[in-house]
């Protein structure tokens, strides 16, 4: 007899189309529409990437498919077929509604996972707080990967991915001492450091991480995508690293977005555009790493810490 597990996949989310952008907003602003300004400033963001076509969304569709058959591809494991949800913090489906799926389809038992390697009760944390109280009003036995950020599989396709872009850059003429190589990851307010949460922590053990298997001494962390309210965010942020880094006649750089899993707003356009633009405008170049989209070396990270998730939790019962 073959056993169905719920898989919910959860992710930030993003707007269908640029009708959607608004509902997106005031949901992000939690139910206080934005301003008109504010809102032609995002809207204005969308077109700028993707002229009005919107591959944001169709790329977290196939990470979630790719990871449903990367699940199901070990036929070792005959006896159990996984099925994977959709859960959105910000946009339809949401978060509740893929556990509510689940319990449509008869699912009793299910792991949880979030499209970010890091842990944040800010972020990843809230994500599974919503997601629990679903499963526990649904009668759904779930666990939850809070974190894979030093997945030796995840290691290797970023370090991969940075030394292509090196590789570049030298082809082009540049010596490897005269890259700077910037990780970067979004952006939190300043008071998780006193919470002790550990996400800026998990983010400088990946960036060595990869520095290590790569090869590179000449890096540093930075921050981007920043939110706009009245309290500090971690920093410095990017724009003003690239800043610093003109004034230390820094021609070279490389950004990895390791805190991104795909290609998404803050990457499409806060790097690809609004950095790549303030680099040049510095006489910079600047490069950044490819996404890992639906990369089956992502998609077999991802496999993995599900698997052993569900392992524990059999474990557990027993």
């Amino acid at each position: 007899m073959t056993v169905k597990i719920g898989v919910l996949v959860m992710s930030y989310g993003t707007p269908k189309s640029l009708e959607d952008v608004k509902a997106y907003y005031t949901h992000i602003r939690r139910g206080n529409p934005p301003t008109a300004e504010q809102l032609k400033e995002l809207t204005d963001r969308y077109e700028a990437i993707v002229g009005g076509v919107f591959p944001l969304r169709e790329n977290t569709d196939r990470q979630v498919e790719a990871l449903q058959a990367a699940l199901n591809a070990d036929k070792a494991g005959a006896d159990v077929e996984f099925v994977c949800y959709q859960g959105l913090k910000h946009a339809s489906p949401f978060i509740e509604d893929g556990v509510e799926a689940m319990a449509k389809d008869g699912i009793t038992q299910a792991v949880g996972i979030v499209l970010a390697p890091h842990y944040s009760s800010m972020s990843v944390g809230s994500y599974i707080k919503r997601a629990q109280e679903k499963a526990d009003a649904c009668k759904i036995d779930m666990g939850f990967v809070e974190s894979y950020h030093m997945h030796p599989e995840l290691i290797d396709v970023l370090s991969q991915r940075v030394s292509a872009k090196l590789d570049q850059y030298i082809e082009a003429g540049a010596t490897r001492d005269e890259i700077r190589v910037l990780f970067s990851a979004h952006s939190l307010p300043e008071r998780i450091l006193a919470m002790g949460d550990p996400y800026r922590d998990q983010l400088l053990e990946t960036s060595q991480a990869i520095a290590a298997q790569a090869g590179v001494t000449n890096w540093q962390f930075t921050w981007q995508s920043a939110g706009r309210t009245a309290e500090p965010w971690l920093g410095p942020d990017i724009l003003d690293t690239l800043q610093q880094l003109s004034k230390e006649q820094v021609e070279y750089v490389l950004v990895a977005p390791i805190g991104f899993v795909s290609d998404h707003l803050e990457v499409l356009y806060d790097l690809d555009i609004e950095a790549t633009a303030v680099a040049a405008e510095l006489d910079m170049r600047l490069m950044r790493i490819d996404s890992l989209n639906s990369d089956p070396a992502y998609m077999s990270v991802l496999s993995d810490v599900i698997r052993k998730r569900l392992e524990q939790m059999k474990a557990a019962q027993s």
